[in-house]
């Protein structure tokens, strides 16, 4: 697991010790096992103020000693390593069909990974009381391991403002929703902030951290459900645009007489090239008949699925173009069929890219990617210096 690429640095202004405990934190995190003079001589920070920052950490149980080590010049050294076991961060995906549940630790650990049918409801608050109700039972479920929830942010695959405002989620019906002040009265108050955002941008953050290319300072995340949302990492942090509307490459253009696009367009990157271009009815039974036909040499379905692909690639040479990211990661849907994939749509970018190192891989992270980027902001935010306050 890799942390965002911009690190705190140790400040001298009115919050010196809550950013000087995450430059601790996260260099023991980077590090570890490490000890109090690794520390101080790899963040520049005195032996003094290491000790009493550590003593803070310890107290917080973020952080705790294994022992000492003789394998070193000197005399020996107490050891440090990332504790955080009563602790866990929760990140929830909302999406046609389904809700992705997962809880993580301190660490990145996977402590519970839950898939639930979903349907939004006729009434938005019908739709808020399911999601709430899976939700409280993650969230008793990190009571009972003696766990305290740091935080949760929710995955929405739409237009989710810089307040974390819903904007527009068309395929799940919903508009001008302020999700997560919703969920946290439907929750009573459960104790700790919600957040939401874009699922491709959590879904980027997500690869960031505990991806195959965690570290990764120019990444671009494609969903492949029934929209196609990209989330965009550069100069390694990530981009929301003005508004917080950036990454919707799913409505660009790609054929001005092509099939109509649920946003009223037509000839979309998403009615072309999104999943519901290859199957009738979105759902994981129904990939895993394609992925069975395309596995058993079907013509149909693979140039189906070939089809699909250069359409994608053509969008992903417009990526290529405008952002030069080192990697582009399809996820969702679009995992499972890769082998079918990824050949038509390389065969595009290679014809279409000006930049030619562009890499395009299947992610690894599967259906999970964007609940696990919503754990992560949660964990992003501790690293911040946002620490549980001692218990």
């Amino acid at each position: 697991m890799i942390t965002s690429n911009i690190d705190p640095q140790p400040a001298d202004f009115a919050d010196v010790r809550a950013t000087n405990l995450s430059v601790v934190l996260r260099f023991v995190r980077d590090h570890a096992p490490c000890s109090r003079a690794d520390i101080a001589a790899g963040t520049g920070l005195n032996k003094a103020t290491v000790s009493s920052l550590v003593a803070d950490l310890i107290e917080r149980r973020l952080v705790r000693e294994i022992g000492l080590t003789e394998n070193r010049v000197g005399r020996p050294a107490i050891m440090l390593m990332l504790d955080g076991a009563p602790y866990a961060a929760i990140g929830v995906e909302i999406n046609v069909g389904y809700v992705t549940a997962v809880a993580v630790g301190l660490g990145g650990e996977r402590l519970l990974s839950w898939r639930r049918a979903f349907e939004p409801g006729q009434h938005v608050g019908e739709g808020i009381a399911a999601v709430a109700a899976i939700i409280r039972r993650v969230a008793n479920r990190m009571t009972k391991q003696n766990r305290q929830v740091l935080g949760l942010t929710v995955a929405v695959p739409g237009l989710i403002d810089a307040q974390g405002a819903v904007r527009l989620a068309p395929n799940l019906g919903w508009r001008d929703l302020d999700l997560g002040g919703d969920l946290a009265k439907a929750l009573r108050d459960p104790g700790f902030p919600i957040q939401v955002d874009n699922d491709a941008n959590l879904a980027a953050l997500a690869e960031q951290r505990f991806g195959e290319h965690a570290g990764a300072t120019d990444l671009v995340y494609l969903t492949g459900e029934i929209g196609v949302g990209a989330g965009v990492i550069m100069d390694g942090a990530l981009r929301r645009g003005a508004l917080g509307f950036s990454g919707e490459i799913g409505h660009i253009q790609l054929d001005a007489s092509g099939p109509a696009c649920r946003c009223g367009r037509v000839g979309c990157l998403e009615a072309m090239a999104g999943i519901g271009a290859l199957l009738d009815t979105v759902s994981g039974a129904e990939v895993e008949e394609i992925e069975r036909l395309a596995q058993a040499g079907d013509a149909a379905t693979i140039a189906r699925i070939e089809s699909v692909g250069s359409n994608l690639g053509k969008g992903v040479a417009i990526v290529a173009n405008l952002l030069n990211p080192s990697v582009v990661v399809l996820g969702g849907f679009y995992v499972p069929l890769a082998p079918w994939l990824l050949p038509a749509l390389e065969a595009e970018v290679r014809a279409r890219a000006i930049a030619p190192e562009v890499r395009v891989v299947a992610s690894s992270l599967g259906l999970d990617a964007a609940a696990l980027g919503g754990a992560a902001r949660v964990l992003d935010s501790v690293d911040s210096g946002r620490l549980p306050s001692v218990t």
